[in-house]
């Protein structure tokens, strides 16, 4: 198609890889370009061009994508939008056509999938002509992983349905835009955008669809979690909705609705809100404190709720779902849970001599562990009392005896692991964990993390942690394979 497209095809996969991995590492982004010629039939050798030329999925797959999108048209007359100048209708119908090309395309990938069988789901840019060539960036994601996370339902235009969608749709954005510069100065940097700043820019694009459209909600709570209150840090909660709501129990109303940027004096009104009772907004103002009526309720309908949990420290939530975590203005997904079942499951891969009751008791500890707010580290290995001897000069080693819960919140408040075997009896405390340097380490993670995933990579028993980390998220170590 082009000289470079190779070179740019490798930046996209590394820039979906650099975007993608920070959200979750389980996604597996996959990008390839597939390349429909303008002018050349759809038996033409020529017509379809997919890089890399190595590709699982042959041009011979695509060769029907342009009929596919011809289909696509509506029956009858269409929508009729009149332009003053010839160059709009022009542009207006190039657009229009590109839509129909993308979504045969991603129609087509969809039965190539499940074809084959793969756990994949697919994704596609608007086409970018390039010389001769209407190129599509696919983007494909794992199918696990994606369903994974919750999603909200019913149509509402082009506004994302999760904080993944609206990464989806940014990194696209931003690939289209770096195909079409690419051949523009072979020196001008193509997809250097600073990751983080893709995820916050993902970020602003999905509260769009709390806010209802309504642009500020994102920074004006990043704003507001800036601040402190006489010293202390603001925690609470708003409701996202619109005025006069049957689904909302209004407490006070203000006569003087306080404008959304008006961070600090919404800051100090934050204090009221606790239990069930919280502020009210409507992207705009906070206009007063209440409270949802119960499930229960036939007026009830599920709302967006943000969550101030500590300095600097937000969350989004719909219908008690978690959707998005942001810390320090950066968003990610809400992998900070640890799931009894995926739990159950990991304790049985490591440890198959685990019976049900065991499970369980564990279980309860990795809660108690995951509700420390500083952050810790639960190692459980068979060689913990071994390990507890090598690593004496590293830790604090106490005479074997069953943790529980209770004593489990006093040890991990100092730092380091807490070692304990399969059975729940502890040998160590604040233990400093070693182990050598893995490929598997995440530069973007804390210090926490990478020594216990070190640990885990080079213990000579079988291991598994519970990674706790400040900004609540929470790992298993090693992952449950999905």
């Amino acid at each position: 198609m082009w000289e470079n497209q190779s070179l740019f095809r490798v930046s996209a996969q590394l820039f979906a890889d650099g975007v993608f991995n920070l959200l979750d590492r389980t996604l597996k982004p996959e990008v390839f370009l597939l390349g429909l010629a303008s002018a050349r039939e759809a038996d033409d050798p020529e017509a379809v061009v997919i890089e890399p030329v190595t590709h699982r999925y042959q041009p011979t797959d695509f060769a029907a994508v342009k009929a596919r999108a011809a289909s696509l048209e509506p029956d009858g007359p269409r929508e009729v939008v009149y332009h003053l100048h010839p160059l709009d209708h022009d542009r207006y119908e190039k657009q229009r056509w590109y839509e129909l090309l993308r979504r045969a395309t991603e129609h087509t990938l969809n039965d190539l999938v499940a074809k084959q069988s793969e756990e994949r789901v697919s994704f596609c840019s608007q086409p970018v002509g390039v010389y001769n060539y209407q190129v599509i960036i696919v983007l494909q994601l794992s199918l696990e992983a994606y369903q994974s996370y919750y999603s909200l339902t019913g149509k509402a235009g082009t506004r994302p349905a999760s904080l993944l969608m609206a990464t989806i749709q940014e990194f696209l954005q931003d690939a289209s835009r770096g195909l079409r510069e690419s051949d523009t100065d072979d020196d001008r940097p193509v997809l250097d955008r600073d990751y983080n700043e893709v995820l916050r820019a993902a970020g602003r694009r999905f509260m769009l669809r709390a806010a209802a459209g309504t642009h500020g909600l994102y920074d004006a709570c990043n704003g507001i979690a800036a601040l402190r209150h006489e010293g202390d840090e603001g925690v609470g909660t708003m409701i996202v909705s619109r005025r006069n709501h049957p689904a909302v129990v209004p407490i006070l109303t203000l006569d003087s609705p306080i404008p959304l940027r008006d961070y600090r004096r919404i800051r100090k009104l934050l204090e009221l809100s606790e239990d069930r009772n919280a502020l009210l907004t409507d992207a705009t103002d906070v206009f007063g404190l209440g409270y949802l009526v119960e499930p229960t309720d036939p007026q009830y309908e599920p709302l967006f709720t943000v969550h101030f949990t500590k300095h600097y420290s937000w969350e989004l939530s719909h219908d008690c779902h978690i959707m998005m975590k942001v810390v320090s203005n950066t968003p990610r997904l809400p992998q900070g849970t640890v799931d009894e079942s995926n739990f159950a499951l990991a304790i049985r891969r490591v440890f198959p001599g685990v019976d049900a009751a065991g499970v369980a008791y564990l279980w309860e500890l990795t809660l108690k562990a995951t509700a420390q707010t500083n952050g810790t580290i639960l190692v459980i290995s068979e060689g913990a009392a071994q390990e507890a001897a090598r690593l004496t000069r590293q830790c604090f080693r106490v005479a074997p005896r069953l943790m529980t819960p209770s004593v489990l919140r006093l040890v991990t408040n100092i730092d380091g692991a807490v070692l304990i075997d399969p059975a729940g009896t502890c040998y160590a405390i604040g233990v400093i964990l070693d182990g050598l340097a893995t490929e598997k380490g995440d530069s973007s993670r804390g210090s926490r993390y990478n020594s216990a995933l070190r640990y885990v990579e080079s213990s000579r028993y079988p291991v598994l942690a519970i990674v706790v980390s400040e900004d609540g998220w929470i790992d298993l170590l090693p992952p449950v394979r999905r």
